[in-house]
Order: C-alpha cells, then structure tokens, then sequence
C-alpha cells in the first residue's frame, strides 16, 4: 500500500521527488507510532492524530514549520485511502495547521558575499569548482537542487541563459551575469577535466570522484568556507540574496518570480518586506547623523 502510495504522489499529486522523500520520512514516524498504539491506518480517527501531533510536537520538538508539514503529510495519505476505497473519510480533514507567520528570508550585503566569494581557494579544482557554483547560484538565483541536477548541455553561455527543472519537474530558463559566467567557463575547462579524469559524465557540477556532486557536498563545503570567515549564514541565503538585490534594482515582481521559479506570487512578496526592514534599518542607523548634521547646520 505505501509503494502505491507513494506512486500515487507522483503520478496523481503531481508531488516533486524530493517532496516524495520527505513524505515517505514523515510516513515512517507515523507508521512507527501506529504499531505502538496496535492501531492501523483504517482504523485511526481524528482524536488519534491529534494525540500524533501533539506527540511530534512535545517528544520530537518540531517546530510549527514541521508540524504543519506533517499536517500535510496525513492528509494526504488518508486522501490516497479515501481515493482507493479503502476508507470513507479522512479524518486528516479536521486536523487544524497552525498558523503561517511571515518569516523574513536571511539576506546578506553584496560587499560580505563577496568576501566570502574572494576566500575561496581557487587554486585547486574541487576550489575552483565551489567558486563556480556559488558565483552562479548567486548570480542566477537558482535552488541548490537545481544547481545539483544542471548537465552540461543546460548551459548556453553565448546567450548567457541556463536551462533548469525546479519543483514539480518544471523547466524554466534563468539568467547569470558575466562573473558568474568567467568562473563557470574556467571550471568547465581546467577543473572539471581534472576531477572527471577518465569517467564520463553529464553533470555540470561533479565531486572527486567524477560523479554528479551531491547538495549535501555543497552544503558542506558553503559551511566550511563561510566559518573559515566567521560568517554565519546558510546556502540558501545567495537565493535570497539574489531576489532581494533584483527588486531593489528596480525589477519587477512578476519577473522575479519567474527567475525564481515561484508558483505563486506571493512567495516571491515576501521580498518586498525584506527590503522594507532593510529601509527601517538604514533609517534607524543613519538618522542619528542626520539629526546631527541638521542642528550643526
């Protein structure tokens, strides 16, 4: 039934891989929790997910992001059971998400990402490789999934275009800037050869061994350069980064969007109110001098 289920998120949900993987780990915390109760999943009712839930949320320590995926999750497979008969009702109906609060994405001036671009040792090719990625994920705003499915071919450097598949197996075509084009030329030419060696393969982005490089890798290796810095931050924040710098350059939302890859539009909003902070912060900072400068004047 699991197998079929899980066929069933792709087939019929039209869920992304990487969505399916997280279902199935949220799944094997449920399942677990049946066997202890001798509960089944025909058997089980709304007061019983509830006591799940509360279970996850005070054993575990999820937080209300997780709880509201595993909310999720239980709807969705009781949804799968309802759709092949074999329940009536989906008792997940009744469970209540919690409520989405507007968290500000974690973006970072350009001269501190720079900073961390320059300190990349660049003299080796796994080196030249991560300036490579991070040049171009931060330059294109692409998900690190993505950077990590790119081959060869997706890249058109005369048009300075990338071909990408984001979630829910979408193709779109993203921009990068000449930077990030300089370094992605220099690895595909002098250091992505030396880590292939005699393996063939049509992954953009490859590790020692010659095989396609894993996101973990990159997580890893983002972490490892920004410590040797002292900079706290998380891969993810070049994406951010990226959307924040485009619409405070002027681009429109809509645009932003579509470079971003969002469903909706209201994902990419979300930037619009980084921006704002960063206006409240540059007001709080800066007003001091500005008062000063008005009554010496």
């Amino acid at each position: 039934m699991l197998d079929h289920y899980y066929s069933y998120l792709v087939s019929v949900e039209r869920r992304a891989r990487l969505t399916v993987e997280t279902y199935r780990f949220e799944m094997g915390f449920f399942l677990d929790w049946l066997k202890t109760q001798g509960l089944t999943p025909e058997q089980v009712d709304s007061n019983d997910l509830i006591r799940y839930i509360d279970l996850r949320r005070n054993r575990d320590g999820i937080d209300m992001r997780s709880v509201g995926k595993a909310v999720s999750v239980l709807r969705s497979f009781f949804r799968f059971m309802v759709t092949e008969r074999l329940r009536t009702d989906n008792p997940a109906e009744l469970l209540e998400g919690p409520r989405r609060t507007l968290r500000l994405p974690s973006v970072h001036p350009r001269e501190l990402i720079d900073e961390m671009l320059n300190s990349v040792d660049t003299g080796t090719p796994t080196g030249l490789r991560d300036r490579a990625i991070f040049e171009f994920i931060y330059s294109s705003g692409i998900r690190v999934s993505e950077a990590v499915a790119l081959n060869l071919e997706d890249i058109f450097f005369s048009e300075g275009i990338a071909r990408v598949v984001g979630k829910g197996s979408k193709e779109r075509l993203v921009v990068f800037g000449a930077e990030a084009e300089a370094w992605l030329k220099r690895y595909v030419e002098e250091a992505r050869p030396a880590l292939a060696g005699s393996r063939r393969s049509d992954a953009l982005f490859i590790g020692r061994t010659g095989k396609r490089l894993s996101r973990k890798g990159i997580w890893k290796n983002y972490a490892g350069i920004t410590a040797q810095i002292g900079m706290s931050s998380r891969l993810h924040s070049l994406r951010h980064s990226f959307a924040t710098e485009m619409l405070s350059g002027g681009a429109d939302l809509r645009s932003v969007q579509e470079l971003l890859g969002h469903a909706d539009l209201a994902t990419t909003q979300i930037y619009t109110h980084v921006d704002n902070s960063m206006l409240r912060e540059n007001h709080r900072r800066y007003l001091p001098k500005l008062r000063s400068y008005s009554s010496s004047g």
